[in-house]
Order: C-alpha cells, then sequence, then structure tokens
C-alpha cells in the first residue's frame, strides 16, 4: 500500500505540472528547431526503435527583445505548424548506432498585404536527418556522442513566403552531440541527463544561410513507477535554445535570431515494446531580434516500437 501511495503521488505530481496554467512565449521566426531528445532516446543495448512523432506549435503574438510588440511592427500575424515525422534508431552494439528522421509539416501563415491579410496553407516534406552514434565510453551507454547530417530534402520554394518561414531551410548542415545521463539513488530510479546539440548549416541555396543552432537540455526522471506491466516515467527538463541571425541576400537577419529557456514537464508510458511519450513546453526567458511571431507552448506526443 504505501509503494501504490507512492506512485499515485508522483502521478499527480507529473500531471499537475503538464496541467500548469503558466503559459509564456517562445521565440521563433523559423519553428524548425531541434529537440535534443527524450529519455526514450537513450540507448540501453542493442536493437532498434521506430517510432512517430507529432509536435504542434501556433506563433500568434508579436514579440520584441525580451517583451510584447505591438501587433502593426509585423506583418506576419500567424505561424502554426503540425509536424509528423517517422524515426528509425538501430544499435549494433554497446558502442555504435544509428538513426534516422524524416519530418513531414503543414503550415499556415498569415500576413498582412496591401489589400489585406492573406493566409497561405500548404504540406511539405522537412529536412531529413541522418546520424551516427558511439556511446562505447562505458559498458551501460551513459554516455555518447552523435555526428550527423541535415540534408535539404525540406520544400523551401513556396510562392510568396520568406525563405525564414519555409517548410525547409534548403541548406546541407553539419549535426554534432552529446549526452550523459547518471543514475542518483542506489536502487536507480532516479536518473539525471544531460545533452547538447550543435546544428550548423555549411552548404547553402539561393543566397539564404540559416542562423547557426546551440540546444542543451538538462533534466531528471523517475523509473520506479509500476502498475503491471506498465511503467510510468515522469520526467521534468530544461531547455536552452541559441540561433543566431540568418544571413544573406534572401534572409531577414532584423529579425531572426532568438536565445531562449524553456521548461517541458513530461510523461512516458511504458507497455514493453510500445512506448508513448508526451511533453509539453514552457518558455520562461526569451529574447529574440527584431519582431518575430512567438508562441505559448510546444505540444509534443511520440510513439514508439522496440525491436
Amino acid at each position: 500500500m504505501k509503494n501504490l501511495t507512492q506512485n499515485l503521488i508522483a502521478v499527480s505530481a507529473a500531471l499537475f505540472l503538464i496541467i500548469s496554467p503558466q503559459l509564456h512565449a517562445c521565440a521563433c521566426s523559423f519553428c524548425s528547431g531541434y529537440d535534443v531528445g527524450t529519455s526514450s532516446n537513450f540507448p540501453s543495448g542493442k536493437g532498434g526503435m521506430l517510432w512517430t512523432e507529432y509536435d504542434f506549435v501556433s506563433q500568434s503574438q508579436n514579440w520584441s527583445g525580451t517583451h510584447s510588440s505591438a501587433a502593426d511592427n509585423n506583418e506576419h500575424k500567424l505561424i502554426q505548424s503540425s509536424w509528423l515525422s517517422g524515426g528509425f534508431q538501430y544499435f549494433f552494439n554497446n558502442s555504435w548506432g544509428i538513426s534516422a528522421v524524416v519530418p513531414y509539416a503543414n503550415r499556415i501563415v498569415t500576413a498582412e498585404e496591401d489589400h489585406g491579410p492573406i493566409t497561405t496553407k500548404w504540406w511539405g516534406l522537412g529536412d531529413i536527418r541522418v546520424n551516427g552514434y558511439y556511446t562505447g565510453f562505458s559498458p551501460d551507454m551513459s554516455t555518447g556522442v552523435n555526428l550527423g547530417i541535415k540534408v535539404p530534402s525540406g520544400d523551401w520554394h513556396k510562392s510568396g513566403i520568406d525563405r525564414d518561414n519555409q517548410i525547409g531551410t534548403g541548406s546541407t548542415d553539419i549535426l554534432a552531440g552529446l549526452y550523459h545521463r547518471h543514475r542518483i539513488t542506489s536502487d536507480e530510479k532516479w536518473v539525471w541527463f544531460a545533452q547538447a546539440q550543435l546544428d550548423a548549416p555549411v552548404i547553402t541555396q539561393a543566397g539564404y544561410r540559416p542562423g547557426l543552432q546551440v540546444s542543451a537540455t538538462a533534466g531528471i526522471y523517475y523509473t520506479g513507477i509500476r502498475f503491471g506491466k506498465l511503467k510510468i516515467r515522469p520526467l521534468a527538463q530544461a531547455l536552452f535554445t541559441n540561433r543566431a541571425s540568418d544571413s544573406g541576400p534572401e534572409s531577414d537577419p532584423d529579425n531572426t535570431g532568438y536565445q531562449q529557456v524553456s521548461l517541458s514537464p513530461g510523461l512516458e508510458f511504458d507497455f514493453h515494446p510500445v512506448r508513448v511519450y508526451s511533453d509539453v513546453e514552457l518558455p520562461v526567458i526569451s529574447n529574440v531580434v527584431g519582431n518575430q511571431l512567438i508562441a505559448p507552448c510546444m505540444v509534443r506526443v511520440i510513439v514508439s516500437y522496440l525491436f
């Protein structure tokens, strides 16, 4: 009974964090940010994982610097994005692995023109990412590094849409990152982790270079909640993103680039071999260049299958 009570308290606390009404704005004029990951992505041994991920973000409030700005200062009134991604990850042994992510997006952009607001809606393939991993620093794979590439497969030719609001960037990027996790308690039920990811454009097209982006995450999760075969893992993490302004004749450097700190509570339900994970990112500090539309949060759901 004592363990059941503790489990219920832990789940209730996690749910309270998720439905907390504190909504802040997230700064991104071009919502193609690469999330560092979740506890679901940490490797634990040889084997693979297939997953699908859905992300939703709706930007409608104009922001400048660290505060709101008059809507008239920005010709854009709404940028709404729904991302549906398919992913594959496989580790050949405790040292080497690979992953690939193929995103597809639905985007809605409303902008003020001379004769009134114009809304554009379209679907398109996003930029595919392929990564290689090395996790042989320790037997439990608790530390790893990755190196990969983002290819310009995404749609960046939509008529009437600025380059920074296209689904794809048109650039080839180098991806590099690292992660570390550590079991805090002797029963290994509490785990903290830290991750970092670099996205650096190296080959560009048609006079547009997206800003270099660095993302970092630190968090903690609990693995001691069970109801029969179902495992529930509450997670809390803090995320930091720094994106430089875009450059090139087709860019808008005066209204791109930002720094942001977000808090992201989440829950993972594990009924092996299926996992369902969901979180919400709530920006608490945002600093944007120029005028950009922002959103109060981003919602994410991941369904994965381990084999």
